[in-house]
């Protein structure tokens, strides 16, 4: 009997919900764009209200108000002089209020390389050199109160990073580094998406930020650079899986530190056990869910590159299934 998989994810929680997340900041980096989104929308709405009078009185005012209406002076004052006015002092209001998302690095954030993949996101935190200190994939973790400088690539194809709580979004294209800033003033979880159609299950290719208290992201951090893999817990089944991991090709594609497992074709998977989804943001990361991604990632995520798995028993998933939850 295969388990029931639920759908609920930390991406869709993050992203669903009153307010929308781009109306909802969380940080210095997402408030200017909530701001002027709400400043449209109120130009919107004012716009809509002007014109739902003018189509009243063409169609129900007097001859006088009509041919007000029509004349010379209000094309010249409504359709020239208030669009010019109006739309000059948002682009200058809105330039200097997104200014900071621009402004130049200083060289002493915290950095993370985040390259987009078809459908799923390498993660890779680097020391003060530059050089990678940690590899993880589909969640990133950062500290409270703190600027992180994110260098944004891509693989393959043009995707988009977007977490709509913590900044705006910024294209990530092949060949070149874009760099952005997020900060989250406050512990939680913000779902993220790309939102650059990259073909196939582009609309399935979330992830999640996960904020710390910093001594909470340092002590992380700490545990998870320090080499040494925690003892795997007491199960019948975690020699099975490890052995399965092997022999049924999983390290050829995904690496778990301190492992034979080196492959990089695949998400690294060092800490699968202690993230919040699966499949890049779609599925809670459970036993049954793990279990049938391994099984059959194409039912549940259709044109991602990992096959099917369907010589495996389900026994075999459920050993495979133990090992990964143990990778902490």
């Amino acid at each position: 009997m295969w388990p029931r998989i639920s759908t609920r994810s930390a991406v869709g929680d993050a992203l669903g919900g009153w307010p929308p997340p781009v109306l909802d900041p969380a940080g210095p980096y997402a408030d200017p764009l909530a701001m002027l989104s709400w400043v449209l929308f109120a130009i919107a709405a004012l716009v809509l209200l002007v014109v739902v009078a003018a189509l009243w009185v063409a169609l129900f005012g007097s001859a006088r108000r009509k041919g007000r209406l029509g004349g010379t002076r209000a094309i010249w004052i409504g359709g020239v002089a208030f669009p010019a006015v109006v739309l000059s002092a948002l682009l200058v209001w809105g330039l200097s209020l997104t200014g900071s998302l621009t402004a130049p690095i200083r060289g002493d954030e915290m950095r993370v390389k985040v390259t987009g993949e078809m459908w799923w996101w390498r993660i890779a935190y680097l020391g003060r050199d530059g050089q990678a200190v940690l590899h993880d994939a589909n969640e990133l973790h950062i500290p409270v109160g703190q600027p992180v400088v994110l260098e944004l690539e891509s693989a393959d194809v043009i995707h988009s990073f977007w977490v709509p709580r913590l900044s705006g979004k910024l294209d990530m294209i092949p060949g070149r580094t874009n760099m952005m800033r997020i900060q989250a003033d406050e512990p939680g979880v913000f779902g993220g998406q790309c939102a650059e159609y990259c073909g196939g299950p582009h609309a399935l290719m979330g992830f999640v930020v996960v904020a710390h208290e910093p001594e909470d992201f340092a002590r992380l951090m700490a545990a998870r650079t320090a080499g040494a893999r925690p003892p795997l817990p007491a199960h019948p089944d975690l020699a099975r899986g490890a052995q399965l991991f092997q022999t049924a090709g999983c390290a050829a594609c995904h690496r778990i530190a301190g492992t034979g497992a080196n492959g990089i074709a695949g998400p690294d998977l060092s800490f699968l056990g202690t993230r919040q989804t699966l499949g890049a943001g779609i599925l809670p990361n459970n036993r049954g869910t793990l279990m049938g991604w391994i099984g059959n990632s194409q039912a549940i995520k259709p044109g991602n590159r990992m096959p099917p798995y369907s010589m495996l028993s389900s026994d075999d998933l459920r050993a495979l299934a133990v090992y990964l939850e143990a990778q902490r």
